[in-house]
């Protein structure tokens, strides 16, 4: 079956697909398609802020990814949840707003990059932001997205603050002018008490104009070529393949796992990756799939001398009734700002320079990430290394769309991330060890008051660390032979296409990455939407008379 003619198809409606959607058909001028590979996001658990420990194993709204077996982790599986639904992992993720420390940005731009400092990427960060700060210089209110702060204080947080203060860290109240070395509550992407995905904030606005079409269940298993232009994608929905062309491009946002993937499927990624799967090249770029980035997390548990956690008020039935009526009437509580309040960003690194850790402070505790609670009060320090040297890869596992692709971290392969995570832990050592926090933390259940010295550490981190979901950099972009994308976001040598998404982060940035996300794909939409009026792209088939989608294109209905 072949679909009628696009201008634009979006792969992929996560984080950045439901932005590009949005801004593409805003005008009316251009057809647009989004292809989503699962269902629509209609779970309850995706719409509550502390549902994603629900949403964590899901076997329909995850992914479910794992890592081969890293040999610089004892030679674990790292399991990698990645969002399968309307909103991608901006459905299922922690709702942590961050955007990077401002030397991120001008690193990129350092890197041949133009466009790309904080000064460049700055307004697209304001444009995407309904911020409850309001307006202001660093800031937006007219925006889809909302940022909202927590407005509740909690006194295990404010111990945290007052015990980072004594370490010499200041109180932060905002993590997003550039400047992050502070310490503070974490803004959420929540609104009145609910989950701001890019599907609500983008998309629903979206779903009733007549150029949009937005396919769910749809998973792409290759790009369709004509020579050295992609003019189309092949899917499967509903068990039928099928067919859709586009007049003008194809978008490229399934993330930094799954871009690098479908790129390579197509036959455009590194040749003896190719051949050792049988694939005819269709355009060789040897850097598809490399430059693999990731935080990693390493988390530290205390017991809590008073029963002021999240684990209390889950433990009984009567406590989950108080905390969901609370929600229920005035959308507050912990049910509305889920488990990671409080935020830390400071140096542990000898020398001159940004914050290189980061703290996600959690009045939860438990065995693992979206785990069950323990049966005690519990809380949990993570802290991660901001800007690791490491480098993994995605590879393909077979020619077969439906496999999961290969996927090796690599973490912990360079003497500076073992320095800088073994400093780390150091740190919330010290930080549990100061004077608001000495009599309320009774105990450090992991690693253990036994695990002394830095060879011990090191071993905590390699036997317990796991992802804290940013992967990314596989497509990255630049304009030496290793680049896969140009500052435009243009895949280099063939055109009609264009990646948007983690994947062209050239270094990970400094903290969360949904953020950077919502602004790559604010800026690539600008930049898409001025090519084609500059008549890069093929007039638009919608603007020849086409009219709006017929019966048959309107198959599963847009959202």
């Amino acid at each position: 079956m072949v679909v009628a003619p696009y201008d634009f198809i979006i792969i992929g409606g996560g984080t950045a697909g439901c932005v590009l959607a949005n801004r593409l058909s805003a005008d009316g001028c251009h057809r647009v398609l989004m292809l989503e590979a699962g269902p629509r996001d209609r779970s309850p658990w995706i719409h509550l802020p502390i549902g994603y420990g629900k949403t964590m194993f899901h076997k329909t709204l995850n992914w479910g990814f794992y890592t081969e077996p890293e040999p610089t982790m004892g030679d674990r599986r790292i399991y990698w949840p990645r969002g399968r639904t309307l909103g991608g992992s901006s459905s299922i993720n922690g709702l942590i707003y961050v955007r990077g420390q401002r030397e991120d940005y001008d690193h990129w731009a350092a890197l041949g990059n133009d466009g790309w400092s904080w000064k460049d990427v700055l307004p697209y960060f304001i444009r995407s932001e309904h911020n409850t700060k309001g307006a202001g210089p660093a800031h937006g209110a007219d925006g889809p997205l909302w940022c909202s702060d927590i407005g509740q204080r909690h006194e295990l947080i404010e111990a945290i603050i007052a015990g980072a203060g004594e370490l010499g860290v200041p109180r932060s109240d905002d993590f997003n002018t550039g400047d992050q070395e502070g310490v503070g509550y974490y803004q959420l992407f929540t609104r009145n008490g609910r989950r701001c995905s890019t599907a609500v904030a983008y998309l629903r606005p979206a779903r009733t104009r007549p150029n949009l079409h937005v396919e769910t269940d749809a998973q792409a298993t290759g790009l369709i070529l004509e020579g050295r232009r992609v003019v189309g994608v092949r899917y499967r929905r509903n068990g039928r393949m099928q067919e859709a062309r586009a007049g003008a491009e194809v978008i490229l946002a399934a993330g930094a796992l799954q871009s690098p993937q479908l790129l390579m499927l197509s036959g455009i990624g590194p040749q003896e990756e190719l051949a050792r799967h049988g694939i005819p090249v269709a355009h060789a770029l040897p850097g598809v799939g490399a430059n693999l980035q990731d935080h990693l997390q390493i988390r530290l548990m205390y017991r809590v001398a008073k029963p002021i956690t999240t684990n209390d008020e889950l433990r009984s039935l009567w406590g989950k009734a108080r905390i969901g009526l609370q929600w229920l009437l005035t959308r507050s509580g912990p049910l509305a700002v889920g488990i990671n309040q409080g935020g830390l960003f400071t140096r542990v690194m000898p020398g001159p320079g940004t914050p290189d850790v980061q703290f996600h402070f959690a009045t939860l505790s438990a065995d693992m990430a979206g785990g069950a609670p323990h049966p005690w009060s519990g809380c949990t320090f993570s802290v991660c290394q901001l800007r690791p040297e490491s480098r993994g890869s995605v590879t393909l596992r077979s020619a077969d769309p439906f496999a999961a692709p290969v996927m090796r971290a690599n973490y912990l392969a360079t003497e500076t991330d073992r320095l800088c995570t073994v400093e780390g832990i150091k740190f919330a050592r010290r930080l549990a060890a100061t004077g608001p926090l000495r009599d309320l933390l009774t105990e450090e259940v992991k690693p253990g008051a036994e695990t002394e010295g830095d060879a011990a550490l090191l071993a905590f981190a390699r036997a317990s660390g796991a992802t804290i979901f940013h992967p990314s950099g596989t497509c990255r972009m630049g304009t030496d032979p290793l680049a896969v994308t140009d500052v435009r976001l243009r895949v280099h040598g063939v055109g009609g296409l264009r990646v948007v998404d983690c994947s062209i982060m050239p270094t990970l940035v400094s903290g969360n990455t949904s953020a950077p996300v919502v602004m790559i794909a604010e800026k690539a939409s600008e930049m898409i939407l001025s090519d084609a009026r500059a008549g890069s792209t093929p007039i638009s088939v919608a603007a020849q008379g086409l009219g709006t989608f017929s019966e048959a294109a309107r198959e599963g209905s847009p959202v």
